[in-house]
């Protein structure tokens, strides 16, 4: 049985994971939701302006009320900067499995961040939570996000081929999960 709790703060070495609040929209629309680079990747809209972003912040704020809804602003504790999101972004009550979605700004990437953020959420999901199966997936272009779900221990379990339709071109979906058992042997521990 899932044991929800809504999205608590987690702290790493160099992070804070917490729900996002208001006062996030300049960091956002200045590291990442503006960059196209980053929300194409994703298939997500690019966001232009504080307004849009505001409207944003609108479906995620309120929807913290739910027990079972899980997004993180990712702080660097350092700065106390808004760097990017990490979220359980499907949760299967009935089957105890979630997806993971993150995104961090570009300045931030090749540094770790990610890969600290996924392996906190992954720990909070299948210790706190008692997931049965975490899963991510990425763009067939997106390199970075492979490297991640390397990091974390997660294993390769097919391609949607052709999912992405990108600047006039195809890009495939990849697909990889974690066992709870498999993180309790040491495989996707942090």
């Amino acid at each position: 049985m899932l044991k929800h709790t809504g999205t608590e703060t987690i702290k790493t070495a160099r992070l804070i994971l917490r729900k996002f609040t208001y006062t996030d929209d300049d960091d956002m629309l200045k590291y990442w939701v503006s960059d196209p680079s980053i929300q194409l990747m994703y298939g997500e809209p690019i966001y232009t302006n504080k307004q849009e972003v505001s409207e944003l912040l609108n479906k995620f704020i309120p929807a913290y009320q739910k027990p079972d809804y899980y997004r993180w602003a990712v702080i660097l504790e350092e700065t106390n900067e808004c760097i990017g999101q990490i979220a359980f972004y499907l949760v299967d009550n009935k089957n105890r499995f979630v997806e993971i979605e993150y995104c961090i700004g570009n300045k931030f990437q090749k540094k770790g961040f990610a890969t600290e953020a996924t392996k906190a959420v992954i720990q909070f999901g299948l210790k706190d939570i008692s997931f049965h199966k975490i899963q991510i997936c990425h763009n067939s272009l997106n390199i970075v996000s492979k490297k991640v779900s390397n990091k974390c221990g997660f294993k390769y379990e097919g391609t949607l081929r052709d999912f992405f339709y990108m600047n006039g071109k195809y890009a495939d979906r990849l697909y990889y999960s974690l066992l709870k058992e498999e993180w309790e042997a040491g495989l996707g521990s942090i």
